[in-house]
């Protein structure tokens, strides 16, 4: 009985974590389609879920410009997963819609919403471009003609994206701004091909700004935007803030990227009797440039109060100002805290303007910044300490500070309530009388003498001496002496080893086997990524065949698959890693005279740099 207990209040503890650990996911409510369909073609429209709706909540949109052929088909599933002691239970909820297009153009399937515990969530809309039949084949078709099939298979891969397939452009919030007034930049990808890879050649520069990054490659996220009549996937690779330093056309530099687009096209080698041609995936590597973008800075506006330091934006103050009564020699501190929207990075201290008799400290200053597409937004916290050193009252003026309301367009002027300290004597004694220092026009309230303030000078003529010691033939002249030889030594000896292994023309030529080939797989490289095959594998071999020959100072008349072998087997290089050097050997020979070989460049270039490297590294054990 007490198992059966046991077991049950287990289930109920397991069933309350899994709860707890689903109700701290997130909610998110999706739409996926396709970017581009043809007319009278039938798709697919998917609405996601990752928790449990409440029922009869969904609110499908109303789908113009589509006919409604099955739906909606909901789909639910749930999965639970233990590990390391801690559950996660997600929930997968799906409405299917298939949708036949009515006519061709650009449609925006609308939001569609549902509620999760009372909450509505929608949708974000989905544009879809359709297209006529004809238009949607015209990029599929394949050259015809006298060319062979690797030829035509290279050149169609090519026509199939097209020149505005892929774009980069430098989306900016406004093109004429204030000085230091903010402006948002996104680095934007469009895409209407799928891809692999995207390699930024270069970081983004902004001459005459100063920048905030504001990249956060965790949540990019992907969403679809219409842009010159055509339906594109988006994505934002760099966003930043600029705030604009110089008056005039500033420019914003273009970014360059290589896109590695993926393309799937029908081969007519292999040809199958029964299943026909079949499918190949290449990559094809695009660089694409984003367009250079002037932003027109102006001035503020003249008449600036002598209070204004620079801050552009919207701002609140607080002050916090000691009691107006307090004795000599104590210490007080003044707070004022400037906090609201702008340029808070450049907000310098206000100044507050002390009589002479109070001693000013450093300002100490903390800050709490945050950056996002709208601008800075946060605080800065400036504290005046200080010590009244004589006894008096004293009127203090107040704590000013101005900026430029970007709103408004005009200058704004937050001022503290004015001061009055009323400084009694000190009741501790450390004071005394003020001294006054004549011919100056000094006060008692301007200087003010204290018992602990100044040592006593001794009088009387010094005893000093002075002791020299020479540094020749002294303890560091023979330590700096030795160190001289010593140094002259060893540089005798690396010269002289030097010269002699520059006189050894096989063991130079052993030592740059390894750098040559390198060079020349760069430049195979280049020939593999210009599609050029002839010229590629040709490299390859040189490649291959240099390293060899260089390594184990094999002159090329001499140099074949056999020699190869027993140099490698002498060693210790694997008979796996001699079999994997001839076959790619055969392999490049193959491809570099007959077209129709099979090979791939790639696994050609990346089998024959990974196989140097392995007897590279076996070499030099």
């Amino acid at each position: 009985m007490k198992g059966f207990i046991a077991k049950i209040v287990g289930a109920a503890l397991l069933a309350a974590v899994a709860f707890k650990a689903f109700g701290a996911e997130k909610v998110t409510f999706e739409a996926n389609s396709p970017l581009t369909v043809a007319v009278g073609e039938a798709f697919r429209v998917e609405f996601s879920l990752n928790a449990s709706p409440d029922d009869g909540s969904f609110k499908a949109p109303s789908f113009e410009g589509f006919d409604v052929i099955a739906g909606p088909a909901e789909s639910r599933g749930q999965s639970v997963q233990i590990v390391g002691g801690t559950m996660t239970k997600s929930i997968n909820y799906t409405i299917t819609y298939v949708l036949l297009p009515q006519s061709a153009g650009n449609v925006t399937i609308g939001a569609a919403e549902i509620a999760v515990d009372g909450t509505t969530y929608r949708t974000q809309p989905l544009p879809i471009e359709i297209v006529n039949e004809g238009d949607a084949s015209q990029s599929q078709q394949r050259p015809s003609g006298g060319d062979s099939d690797s030829e035509a298979d290279a050149r169609n891969v090519q026509q199939q994206i097209r020149k505005d397939d892929i774009l980069l452009r430098a989306v900016v919030s406004q093109t004429s701004v204030y000085k230091n007034e903010p402006v948002h930049v996104a680095f934007k990808l469009y895409t209407r091909v799928p891809y692999v890879n995207i390699v930024p050649e270069a970081a983004p520069s902004f001459n005459g700004f100063w920048s905030q990054d504001l990249t956060d490659t965790k949540t990019a996220r992907v969403s679809r935007e219409t842009y010159n009549g055509k339906v594109y996937e988006t994505r934002v690779l760099f966003e930043y803030l600029l705030y604009p330093q110089q008056v005039g056309t500033l420019t914003i530099d273009p970014v360059d990227i290589t896109v590695v687009a993926q393309v799937v096209v029908q081969s007519r080698r292999n040809l199958d009797p029964f299943f026909g041609s079949g499918h190949e995936v290449y990559n094809v590597p695009r660089k694409v440039q984003s367009q250079r973008t002037s932003i027109e800075v102006r001035p503020l506006p003249e008449g600036a109060p002598s209070s204004f330091s620079g801050a552009v934006g919207s701002f609140r103050m607080e002050t916090d100002l000691p009691t107006d009564r307090f004795a000599a020699n104590s210490g007080a501190t003044c707070t004022v805290k400037i906090s609201g929207t702008g340029n808070l990075t450049f907000v310098q201290a206000p100044k507050l303007a002390l009589p002479a008799s109070f001693e000013q400290y450093n300002v100490k200053t903390t800050e709490s910044i945050n950056a996002s597409a709208s601008g800075i937004s946060g605080y800065r916290q400036f504290e005046y300490p200080f010590i009244a050193r004589a006894e008096g009252t004293y009127e203090i003026a107040p704590i000013e500070f101005t900026y430029f309301d970007l709103k408004r367009r005009q200058y704004v002027t937050l001022e503290s309530r004015p001061m009055t300290f009323e400084i009694t004597p000190d009741t501790k004694g450390g004071g005394g009388d003020a001294v006054v220092m004549q011919g100056r026009g000094m006060s008692k309230e301007e200087v003010k003498m204290l018992g602990e303030d100044i040592r006593f000078i001794r009088l009387g003529a010094s005893q000093l001496r002075e002791a020299r010691m020479p540094f020749l033939f002294s303890g560091g002249y023979w330590i700096a002496l030795c160190a001289i030889l010593l140094l002259f030594a060893a540089a005798y000896v690396a010269l002289c080893k030097r010269i002699r292994e520059s006189q050894n023309v096989a063991l130079m030529r052993g030592r740059r086997a390894n750098k040559v080939a390198v060079q020349r797989f760069r430049a195979a490289r280049s020939y593999m990524e210009a599609q050029d095959r002839h010229a590629f594998y040709e490299e390859m071999l040189r490649a291959l065949w240099g390293y060899m020959s260089d390594k184990f100072n094999i002159p090329v008349a001499n140099l074949t698959k056999e020699n190869v072998r027993e140099e490698l087997a002498k060693r210790g290089v694997s008979a796996e890693e001699t079999h994997r050097f001839t076959a790619i050997i055969s392999q490049c020979d193959e491809a570099q005279y007959s077209p129709a070989a099979s090979a791939q460049m790639s696994d050609i270039y990346s089998e024959g740099v990974d196989l140097i490297s392995r007897i590279e590294s076996v070499i030099k054990r």
